[in-house]
Order: structure tokens, then sequence, then C-alpha cells
């Protein structure tokens, strides 16, 4: 419980952490973070990793001159499509092998399910929606290398979504750094983040139990 314990802090107060980081690492920063962004994209048993909120955090601080938001740009834009790459090749080779234990607390059954019905609804456009849907953007990678997705168009739709996702957050952070709420409470901005984009989950949770209850009124 205390590992959890200290992974929620770190999300919730990362701006603190990032804070040290550049403190104690300078440049090396650039290096840390783009790290960071390929692990959670690209290692199929990492999807705790902090994503939107890292993104935001840095372009936080590169409104603050600490860090500079076009290298971050790219350089993180770079690490999450590596990272997807990766993870596609995972899915490709190896991908059955790592979803059959139903007691794992990430890559189980159930988990590879709802990542499939994701891709159900949304197509390959799923590689670009799946970007701004914590775990489900560790998980689709893997799944379209595992359906044979193409290699050509598994890799647009992987740039065009690392673009926006990328870009999106770390330019929020530097656009939204001046405002107060922003600027003093992070921690509830990062609740705010994951609470959006957990919103699609949530939706199809909901939608899923309605069914079901729909369908045993019916018998």
């Amino acid at each position: 419980m205390e590992i959890f314990s200290q992974l929620g802090d770190f999300i919730l107060h990362f701006d603190k952490h990032l804070q040290e980081v550049i403190r104690d690492y300078g440049a090396w920063t650039y290096g840390i973070l783009a790290f960071i962004v390929f692990a959670e994209t690209g290692f199929v048993v990492t999807p705790f990793l902090p994503g939107d909120s890292l993104l935001f955090a840095a372009g936080l601080f590169a409104h603050r001159a600490e860090l500079n938001v076009w290298i971050l740009f790219f350089l993180l834009t770079a690490a999450a499509i590596l990272g997807n790459s990766t993870n596609y090749a995972i899915g490709r080779y190896a991908g059955h092998k790592l979803f059959r234990n139903e007691k794992a607390k990430f890559l189980n059954p159930a988990n590879l399910a709802k990542t499939h019905a994701f891709f159900e609804k949304h197509g390959p456009l799923a590689i670009v929606v799946a970007r701004f849907v914590p775990f489900a953007r560790t998980f689709a990678p893997c799944v379209a290398g595992m359906g044979a997705m193409p290699p050509a168009k598994f890799q647009f739709y992987n740039v065009v979504g690392a673009v926006l996702w990328v870009g999106g957050f770390v330019f929020a952070g530097f656009l939204f750094a001046e405002i107060p709420v922003v600027r003093d409470s992070f921690s509830m901005v990062v609740l705010g983040i994951i609470g959006i984009t957990l919103l699609p989950f949530v939706f199809e949770l909901v939608r899923h139990g309605w069914r079901a209850r729909v369908s045993r009124k019916e018998r």
C-alpha cells in the first residue's frame, strides 16, 4: 500500500517533484521526461506512470522559463511515437502471451477485452483517441499489433495521436500557467485532468451496466 501511496503523491504533486528534478539534473531533465513518456506508452507493464500530468507540468515549467517549450514538444512527441511503436511490436510478436493471467493487476484478459471494445467502437482512430485515456494508451498499441493492423496505417495514427497529445497538454500547461488555480493548486488540476480523461471509460461502464440490467429484465 505504501508503494501506491508514494505513486499517488508522485502523480498529484508532480510539479514539486519536477522542480526538484530540474534543480538537481538541469538539462538531463529533458532525457528523464522523455524516458517516462516512452516507458508509459512503450512498456505494457507501466500504465501507472504519469502521462497527462507530466506533460502539463512540463509546459507549466516551460512558461517559467525553466524548460524550453519547443524542445519539450519535439522531444516528447518523438518519445511518444517511439513508445507506441515499441508497444505495437510487442503486441505483434508476443501480445497473446502477455494477457493470459486473469489475476494479473494490469495485463489481464478483462483489460484486453475493454481495449478490444475500444477498437471496435473507434476503429483505427482508437490509436489517436486512446492517447487521451489513461491505461488505454498503454494497451491500445499492443492490441493493434495483436490484431495485425498494417504498420503504415498504425504509424500514421501513431504520429497524429502523439502530436495532438503532447502538443495539447504541453502547450495547455504553457498557456494556462498563470491562472491562479493552476499556479497554486496543481493537485486539483491533476485530479481534474484524470477525471476528464477517465470519462470515456466511466461512460462505457455505465452503459454496459445499463444494458446488462435491461437484458436481465427482458428475460
